[in-house]
């Protein structure tokens, strides 16, 4: 058997997250504050394949875009208790204004956050550029619980 090649290793990575995260609403997303401080919040996930980006739809002034242009680097963490599997993905973030993306992701479900619909002038995406993985499912937690150690997906 011949070993993997980096774009092959990566083509796997991608799609053994893509399986992990798949079908879970809601994610943290954590940047770092000016002070240095970490800070969280909710996020919608999209329900479009995953290719080694993930994006989020934001308000293009919003706090958390002025953190990310201190600091790129984010986190963002899936959880489904009910299929115990638990996804935290490090990667860096950027925001675009890309009207084509931004129609092909829309979905009715993010009026509760954007009445204005596709026509919200603050309307704006964030695609975070995965470069790290690290999960946890039933396999992995075994009988020794959450606190057994990670696996890790990682990203050229």
């Amino acid at each position: 058997m011949r070993p993997q090649t980096p774009e092959q290793a990566t083509r796997d990575a991608i799609e053994h997250l893509s399986t992990l995260i798949h079908g879970i609403k809601v994610a943290m997303m954590t940047t770092v504050d000016a002070d240095g401080s970490l800070h969280s919040r909710p996020m919608w996930t999209q329900d479009h394949d995953f290719d080694g980006d993930l994006w989020f739809f934001t308000r293009a002034h919003a706090h958390k875009v002025d953190e990310l242009e201190e600091d790129h680097h984010v986190n963002i963490s899936f959880a489904d208790p009910s299929r115990e599997r638990y996804v935290s993905v490090s990667g860096r973030c950027q925001l675009e204004k890309d009207p084509r993306r931004m129609r092909e992701m829309w979905s009715p479900a993010l009026e509760a956050w954007f009445p204005q619909g596709l026509d919200d002038p603050e309307l704006a995406l964030l695609r975070v550029s995965v470069q790290r993985a690290e999960y946890w499912d039933t396999p992995t937690l075994g009988a020794s619980g959450p606190d057994s150690s990670a696996s890790n997906l990682t990203f050229s």
